[in-house]
């Protein structure tokens, strides 16, 4: 009796391990082809913001702060961007 529960445990864990291979396999493939499929796409730049300016005196050094500001925005599509 207790070589037939050890039989039938050992081939539940050859399932359980085939099953876990099958599952793994599966994720894989799904995300080997939500990785092609995002190679069809173009990203491109949209809109590019520059700002320079001078903030108000800093109550410590009485000294002008030189703000910098770089926004650009991008879209993503299927068609190509236009260089020009």
């Amino acid at each position: 009796m207790i070589k037939v529960l050890k039989r039938s445990i050992k081939k539940r864990k050859n399932k359980s391990l085939t099953e876990r291979l099958v599952l793994y396999l599966i994720i894989g493939l799904m995300l080997a082809l939500v990785l092609l499929a995002g190679c069809n796409s173009t990203v491109c730049p949209d809109q590019t913001k520059i700002e320079v300016g001078v903030t108000e005196t800093d109550a410590k050094n009485d000294k002008f702060q030189e703000k910098k500001l770089l926004t650009q925005t991008f879209k993503w599509g299927k068609k190509k961007c236009n260089d020009g």
